[in-house]
């Protein structure tokens, strides 16, 4: 029970390869790893293949840790990820805060779910944020703004893609808690020497300060994005 405290579990998923790894998030170090390159593979998931995997590590893992595997984070490979860039300007004439920006990446999720209703997403990020045609790097409150200008990146897959795969995971009583792009995770780290699910665990922990995790509402005094807003905090 205290060892699965101390770990995590990550599933690397694609065309071309499936990966398993139990990261030990104090030492930052994998303690189990497996991956199965995939021969003759097709442009869809094999999803028989999949589960021979599976079948083949997660007893293998829960004896590792004394306990069942019931929570994963997923890495997903696949062109049938999408990229799309959301430009938005809102005119505010005004001292602005934190809740008019807020506002303003609501606006731009609502819009693309909206647009994209199959799709289900799994990063936001901020490719560029203007006031009055200058570029900041971070928020500040009670800044005089005319015009706010942002540049936001959404990363999506197909709901009945991610659909297919949790219920492969759901047979062994896993559920995913967090879907990541893995070509955005290679590419952040692309000049360091970190293993995958080291990456992936700096991402998940907020190393992009450029990423806005979208959550629920979780109170009536949290705004939407109060606990994990962190490219303006």
């Amino acid at each position: 029970m205290h060892l699965e405290t101390e770990i995590k579990t990550y599933l690397l998923i694609s065309n071309e390869k499936f990966g398993i790894y139990l990261f030990d998030k104090n030492n930052h170090k994998n303690i189990y790893k497996k991956e199965l390159k995939i021969e003759n593979f097709n442009r869809d998931l094999d999803f028989e293949v999949l589960i021979n995997f599976l079948d083949n590590n997660i007893f293998k893992i829960e004896k590792l840790i004394g306990n069942f595997v019931e929570n994963i984070y997923l890495l997903i490979e696949s062109k049938k990820i999408l990229n799309l860039n959301i430009g938005i300007k809102k005119n505010y004439d005004q001292i602005i805060s934190k809740a008019h920006l807020e506002q303003t990446i609501t606006e731009a999720k609502d819009i693309y779910e909206l647009n994209y209703q199959d799709q289900k997403i799994l990063h936001v990020l901020i490719n560029k944020y203007i006031i009055d045609g200058e570029q900041f790097s971070f928020f500040e409150d009670g800044l005089n703004c005319k015009n706010l200008c942002l540049e936001i990146k959404i990363i999506s897959i197909p709901k009945r893609y991610a659909l297919e795969i949790d219920k492969v995971l759901q047979k062994y009583q896993i559920k995913i808690i967090r879907y990541l792009d893995n070509d955005y995770v290679k590419d952040f780290f692309k000049n360091s020497d970190f293993e995958l699910p080291n990456m992936a665990s700096n991402i998940i922990n907020g190393c992009n300060n450029n990423e806005v995790e979208i959550i629920p509402k979780i109170s009536k005094k949290e705004g939407f994005f109060e606990k994990f807003f962190q490219f303006f905090s």
